[in-house]
């Protein structure tokens, strides 16, 4: 006679599993399973047994016993699973093998609660923040005259592999479809916005101005401010070469900080062009298709060491008085200092000194500073470059953007001048809370309607489809609670008004109303309720 299947359970399972309780799951079971044993103290009597047509899961209690003889229990588990595997489905004795082909043990664990590494739920309470957020972006970008866009969280991988060493081509979340074209998830918006123009061509008039919130994903190192999930908003100006369109752009921002309480002496702006680095390197006549790679180990300055910065300059093929020169000119925090550099004709110098003079124009000028060590890590930058920063230096970048006039040829179009900048929801959202200016948002609606009686629900929800369709928010108290309930709930959603639809004043066609900031109370038509 086949011995019966015996089910070993080490207590180390308790670790994945629910208090006091493991199962275990055998599934694929061809045949019904007619008796289990198991190695004392536990017994086929000391658990219950649910059955379905595809799984056995039996529920194991733990307890001191079990604990105090899980070495023998664990000793004799390898010899009398092997049996039980090879035991034969016709014997005699009644009890189904498990054969090792058709069957298998899964332990039923615990989900995880939290979201991946790097990613965040949204409660009501965050949701709000993020709401109105969003709602400043898209209120300051229409203001402005900018329409808004949107595009695939999923795109192509070719649209972002562009330059090697550009940090962003290591951290992107791609992989193979089922289709088998390589895709990643966005790790910014710009490139999509090219994508776009190219696709719309000339069925579209020049200047475009649009605006786009999009989340994006980049597998980076995390610290404050920086996920690898964030929400960003890009505001664009397609078709404008000259400077005005960079001074617009930050003006845009300018008045976003302003209109949630940030003021210049909280943050400012970097800017410098890419054309003073391009001075440069000509100057010590180093190759034009080194200029990106420069770019690239140029924008991670304050990031790693002086000498580590000079060695990779170094490995990109810049003789060391380029090098030094080099990181000369990126010391210079002044326009007129450059000036001295680099003389006064040169392009780099004619765009800085109209964008300065804009911004007093516009009437930004204190939040503007000229820095020659910015140069933005993204290859696709060709003049005017910029950043917004917060002046104790806690926080990483708030935003950044500037001049892509060839962008749109890396993608097989015609190049277009461009410019544009993008703004991270993570960094803004800890410096208001580092300046107490994250504002407190409450759920808040308008009515809370109760019916008195079971038999009125009926009447409640007539009651507030009408005020509903006045465009007035209303919570339905969906159960029949008491009173005093109904008002702590009323409480909890800043409801302004309570309606009660009690048994007398509905016949009389009527609902009686509570002013709850004042506790007036009195009985209205329906026909005149608003």
């Amino acid at each position: 006679m086949a011995a019966n299947p015996v089910l070993i359970l080490h207590p180390r399972l308790q670790l994945f599993l629910k208090p006091s309780i493991s199962t275990i799951l055998y599934s694929h079971l061809n045949h019904p399973l007619k008796a289990f044993s198991a190695v004392s103290p536990l017994s086929s009597s000391s658990f219950p047994l649910s059955r379905s047509s595809r799984h056995i899961i039996l529920k194991l209690p733990l307890n001191s016993s079990t604990y105090s003889n899980h070495k023998k229990i664990s000793s004799l588990s390898s010899s009398v699973l092997s049996q039980s595997a090879n035991s034969n489905p016709n014997d005699d004795g009644g009890s189904e093998g498990l054969s090792s082909s058709s069957s298998s043990i899964d332990v039923q664990q615990k989900i995880d609660v939290n979201p991946p590494k790097g990613t965040r739920d949204f409660p009501p309470e965050d949701m709000r923040i993020r709401k109105w957020l969003f709602q400043n972006f898209k209120e300051v970008s229409e203001l402005f005259g900018f329409e808004e866009v949107d595009f695939p969280v999923l795109e192509s991988e070719a649209l972002f592999i562009r330059k090697a060493g550009e940090e962003i081509r290591d951290q992107l979340y791609c992989f193979e479809d089922r289709g088998n074209r390589r895709v990643a998830l966005r790790p910014e918006l710009t490139p999509s916005l090219a994508r776009l123009v190219i696709q719309k061509g000339k069925s579209v008039s020049l200047p475009l101005k649009w605006f786009a919130v999009g989340q994006c994903w980049r597998y980076e190192r995390m610290t404050r401010g920086r996920r690898r999930e964030h929400y960003q908003w890009n505001m664009d100006i397609i078709g404008v070469s000259e400077v005005n369109a960079e001074a617009e752009l930050i003006s845009s921002v300018v008045t976003f900080f302003k209109r949630i309480g940030i003021t210049a002496s909280d943050v400012g702006f970097k800017v410098s062009s890419r054309k003073v680095l391009q001075d440069v390197l000509r100057s010590f006549s180093v190759p034009e298709n080194l200029f990106a790679k420069v770019c690239i180990i140029i924008d991670k300055m304050g990031k790693i060491p002086l000498d580590e910065m000079k060695k990779d300059l170094t490995s990109t093929g810049l003789s060391e008085e380029a090098v030094e020169g080099l990181l000369q000119v990126l010391s210079i925090k002044s326009l007129t200092k450059l000036k001295e550099a680099l003389g006064s004709a040169g392009e780099a110098i004619a765009d800085l000194n109209l964008l300065f003079s804009l911004a007093e124009k516009y009437g930004y000028l204190e939040w503007i500073q000229f820095d020659a060590s910015v140069v933005r890590g993204l290859a696709y930058y060709t003049g005017i470059v910029f950043e917004g920063f917060d002046r104790e230096g806690k926080l990483r970048a708030i935003c950044g953007g500037g001049r892509y006039d060839r962008l749109l040829s890396t993608f097989g179009g015609d190049d277009i001048p461009a410019c544009g900048f993008g703004f991270g929801d993570a960094v803004i959202v800890e410096l208001l809370k580092e300046k107490g200016l994250l504002p407190e948002l409450s759920h808040q609606v308008e009515n809370i309607v109760c019916s008195l009686d079971q038999d009125l629900q009926g009447a409640a929800s007539s009651v507030v489809t009408l005020l509903r369709e006045k465009g007035q928010s209303v919570d339905l108290v969906l159960e029949t609670k008491p009173l005093k309930w109904v008002f702590k709930r009323a409480t909890r959603v800043n409801a302004q008004r309570l309606i009660l639809v009690g048994s007398s004043e509905w016949q009389r066609g009527a609902v009686s109303v509570k002013i709850l900031s004042t506790g007036e109370q009195y009985e209205v038509k329906l026909e005149e309720l608003d």
